[in-house]
């Protein structure tokens, strides 16, 4: 028989319904042994797991160990008053997004993306913008209805934007891999400092990706959207092309 979920009250599930259990991993900095971890379970105990239990625990040398551990938490959430900020868009397929931009913008739309700051790590910006795309959808280079400008890795923000003004672009698309003591954020926000600076912000739209930024983070810093992991081309062509459409351009 199936057991009816309490949205008011949502807990982690592990062997039943509303059990409570759930798994962590750390390291921590003290050599592998019977003392390691005891601390391991002392600590779970801390964070208000009840009844930690390891389940696999290694020495990963140099006075180093790592854990996987069981706990029984008695947090819960009320799914009732979650609410958080979706993108709102059309999903299309990639012959939908090409015959839009066709017929209703009657132009082709113009894409400029980059990994920026010092951040080298290309694969989001190509999952997006490169021709081959990612998990079977084809990247902006393909669609025959859009220019896309991949300006790969390392673009400082200044040239990013410049290069969207000689282009006249209609979006910039900026890529953070990267998130050690929050490059990424101080990153982002220079880019919408720098646009906001020269009158630019409203002439673009603009948006972000990575794996560590989400639609309600991207609004927050001042971007039009965030894409997280798991998004492809045909969500973010999506998303611009409705917000053209709107803007009427």
């Amino acid at each position: 028989m199936i057991q009816q979920v309490d949205w008011k009250r949502i807990r982690p599930y592990g062997d039943t319904l509303g059990d409570g259990i759930v798994q962590l991993s750390f390291t921590l900095p003290i050599p592998h042994n019977e003392e390691a971890k005891e601390a391991a379970k002392q600590l779970c105990a801390a964070m208000g797991l009840e009844e930690p239990q390891i389940y696999h625990s290694v020495d990963l040398g140099e006075g180093y160990s790592f854990f996987i551990l069981y706990g029984k938490s008695q947090a819960s959430v009320d799914m009732t008053k979650i609410e958080v900020p979706k993108i709102q868009s059309k999903q299309r397929s990639f012959e939908e997004i090409n015959h839009a931009i066709r017929h209703q913008l009657g132009r082709k739309m113009v894409v400029v993306g980059a990994c920026t700051g010092t951040d080298a790590h290309t694969v989001g910006i190509d999952a997006i913008m490169n021709m081959k795309g990612y998990h079977g959808d084809y990247g902006l280079e393909r669609y025959p209805e859009v220019e896309a400008y991949n300006l790969g890795s390392q673009v400082p923000n200044e040239r990013l934007m410049a290069r969207a003004v000689e282009l006249n672009a209609d979006a910039i698309l900026v890529s953070q891999v990267v998130t050690q003591k929050g490059v990424h954020i101080k990153n982002l926000t220079n880019l919408i400092e720098l646009l906001e600076a020269d009158q630019l912000r409203q002439r673009f739209i603009v948006i972000c990706g990575g794996p560590r930024i989400n639609h309600e983070m991207a609004l927050e810093l001042g971007f039009d959207a965030g894409f997280g992991p798991g998004h492809t081309a045909p969500d973010v062509a999506s998303f611009i092309l409705d917000q053209l459409i709107q803007r009427g351009e």
